[in-house]
């Protein structure tokens, strides 16, 4: 197992890319498909520091049934699938690739390093996904959209986001000391 993840290290260019690449189709779809939907609205899930409960009834009610049946086949049910994991596998294998170029990541054990990298990107992808479902159940269900279930979706993206963070300073940091070390 170890072994699979250390070698995700050798292909960073190419996940980087297929990541940018889902990521730049997503957001097309988000500027020039679903804000058209929602009445210019935002999607929740763009929201980095959350919505409240009015704002995310304001986005369901603009999209009506119709809107946000296709926000769920088209995001939720697509996209939003593979982005989470698509990008989560690029998190460890920059940080693998970024950590290898430090000599003492380089001399830990590749069971220690691989470790190391699930546990700084999972808690992320856990958080993302567990936010696609929480959207997911209002798009699909507009009677759970109340205070409290739009409340959970809310924190649930802000803790996305913020988790997210963590494994890109992280790469961030490595790239910075390894550039000090040549």
């Amino acid at each position: 197992m170890a072994a699979t993840i250390l070698r995700l290290s050798r292909h960073a260019a190419a996940l980087c890319t297929a990541s940018v690449a889902v990521f730049i189709a997503m957001t097309l779809m988000e500027f020039f498909y679903f804000r058209q939907l929602s009445g210019g609205l935002p999607s929740l899930d763009m929201r980095v520091f959350g919505f409240t409960p009015d704002e995310g009834m304001a986005w369901l009610t603009a999209l009506g049934r119709r809107g946000g049946e296709i926000i769920l086949v088209w995001h939720y049910l697509t996209f939003d699938l593979l982005f989470p994991a698509l990008l989560s596998v690029t998190l460890v294998s920059l940080i693998l690739a970024t950590g290898r170029r430090l000599r003492n990541f380089r001399v830990l054990p590749g069971q220690i390093q691989s470790i190391f990298a699930l546990i700084l990107v999972l808690p992320y992808t856990i958080a993302n996904y567990a936010q696609n479902i929480a959207v997911a159940r209002l798009l699909s269900d507009f009677l759970s959209a109340n205070p409290d279930s739009l409340a959970l979706a809310s924190a649930l993206i802000v803790t996305k986001f913020a988790l997210l963070a963590i494994p890109v300073i992280i790469i961030a940091v490595f790239w910075l000391v390894a550039q000090k070390q040549n």
